[in-house]
């Protein structure tokens, strides 16, 4: 178990583990952790949105973002949200403490395979940018959600919306930015401070 393995290193200190994200971001200003490990996938609010939420709240900590999936629109959002790295799951135990210590030290530890995509996500970036169509308030609404690193379907919950009237707002997203994925929409979002 990760906190195990935490606790068994003399150098570092456990100050709690949170199942829900919200309680997390509520707790943060009173522990002042140096790190912390926090899942993408959890109960309540992303992991994505906790790491906004902490950030927006001042708090000077560094995040590392952990998860199963090598998701590139996650990836991205995470960063831009404010993670200072990025470790999947299935990492070793020695693996999880280095990138622990790396983040503290004020590194950004990602994964081989993470960094490649990371690259290649700001690599395509630089590319000439187009003009677009004005987004709509509701596609901005959509856009939000989907920087926040909500799924389709917590979109849909979001904005009040069935889940095909989001694929509808999407592809008029992705039509209007001149892109062809969330991770490219997400990027211009955040280039172009859409939302």
């Amino acid at each position: 178990m990760l906190s195990e393995t935490v606790c068994s290193d003399e150098n570092m200190y456990l100050l709690g583990t949170f199942a829900d994200a919200n309680e997390a971001v509520k707790i943060v200003k009173k522990l002042k952790p140096d790190v912390i490990l926090m899942d993408i996938q959890m109960p309540g609010i992303s992991g994505i949105e906790a790491v906004r939420l902490i950030k927006a709240n001042g708090a000077e900590v560094q995040i590392l973002m952990q998860t199963v999936f090598e998701d590139n629109d996650k990836i991205f959002a995470a960063i831009c949200a404010g993670a200072s790295g990025y470790i999947l799951k299935d990492s070793t135990s020695a693996r999880y403490l280095e990138a622990i210590i790396e983040t503290h030290q004020g590194g950004s530890y990602m994964s081989p395979t993470i960094a490649r995509k990371v690259l290649s996500m700001f690599q395509n970036t630089q590319k000439k940018p187009k003009e677009y169509t004005e987004l709509t308030a509701t596609e901005r609404k959509v856009l939000d959600c989907l920087v926040k690193g909500m799924s389709y379907k917590i979109i849909a919950d979001t904005c009040e919306v069935s889940f095909s009237t989001v694929n509808f707002h999407l592809k008029n997203i992705y039509r209007k930015l001149h892109v062809n994925s969330a991770t490219e929409a997400i990027l211009q979002a955040m280039n172009r401070q859409l939302v």
